[in-house]
């Protein structure tokens, strides 16, 4: 049960951050995407910082210093670098290069550095959810493949899946609120730079902190703070795939939101999306009860 639980506390986290293409369309025209991307993770690092505060409990006393800081640089890395590749070579390219490439990496890096093979099950959904979302994004707009921008998703892909590794590590030791407010406060002091480079003057009008409120505390704060809470009990690369509920929120927010069409192809790729992110749900369940059964026996 509490692996079937975490599975689906990440997938709410993927939920909210689908809501993030939606807001930022409600953004002011001059907001430059890395400038709202910096935005959010101040005003997400803080919210957090401020919980934490809030009710007096954060300890740093063997804190682990250098995953705190990978993982902090690898959150700010993936703002620039996929905003700057989705600018690059479209939307579609870069969504799916990035975000589909994020899985793969992460079990990549687990089985490199924790020998940890693979799954039947996780190449099942991994393969079924990535193919859905190349049908989700193949057909929405004109495919311009530029090597720059595909390098660049990519380099996100790779700093979401550090991310998501090294904060799994950490939070099975602290409080995954605890861990949230040090890394994404760190990023946001990272990427403090952009502030002075891009125009912020947005921020100040009620549209904009509309937004910015939208995509630092929902999507941001609270999201990457289920998605803590879910890494306890689930692997990174099981976490990784689950995340691709995210551009199937996006796509379904367009349609309802934006006024946004979806073809059959589309369609097509939704339900392939679905039927991974259920298959990987239930076999989170299964492994859960399974490892258990084992602790149980070996005692």
């Amino acid at each position: 049960m509490q692996g079937k639980l975490s599975a689906l506390l990440i997938l709410l986290a993927a939920v909210l951050w689908g809501t993030t293409g939606t807001t930022q369309a409600f953004a002011p025209e001059s907001a430059h995407p890395i400038a709202i991307g910096t935005i959010r993770l101040a005003i997400g690092g803080f919210f957090l910082l401020s919980l934490v505060l809030l009710f007096g409990k954060l300890e740093l006393k063997n804190w682990p210093k250098k995953a705190t800081i990978l993982a902090a640089l690898s959150m700010a890395l993936y703002q620039p670098l996929f905003f700057s590749a989705v600018t690059i070579t479209g939307v579609a390219i870069g969504t799916v290069a990035a975000i589909g490439s994020a899985p793969i990496l992460s079990r990549l890096l687990e089985w490199i550095f924790f020998k940890s093979r693979p799954s039947k099950i996780w190449w099942c959904s991994t393969v079924l959810s990535i193919s859905g979302c190349i049908l989700l994004f193949v057909n929405r707009e004109a495919a311009y493949v530029d090597p720059v921008g595909v390098i660049m998703s990519l380099g996100a892909g790779l700093s979401f899946a550090i991310y998501t590794l090294a904060s799994r590590d950490m939070v099975q030791k602290f409080p995954s609120l605890n861990v949230v407010a040090v890394i994404f406060t760190l990023s946001a002091i990272f990427l403090a730079p952009f502030l002075f480079i891009f125009d912020i003057s947005w921020v100040k009008s009620l549209q904009g902190i509309g937004v910015s409120i939208q995509l630092g505390v929902i999507a941001t704060g609270i999201a990457y703070f289920l998605f803590a809470k879910g890494l306890t009990k689930v692997s990174s690369s099981t976490a990784v795939t689950l995340a691709l509920a995210e551009p199937l929120t996006a796509a379904l927010l367009g349609v309802l939101l934006l006024g946004e069409s979806l073809n059959t192809t589309a369609w097509l790729g939704i339900s392939l999306l679905i039927i991974g992110i259920v298959l990987l749900i239930g076999s989170s369940n299964a492994m859960n009860r399974k490892n258990k059964s084992t602790t149980m026996t070996s005692a």
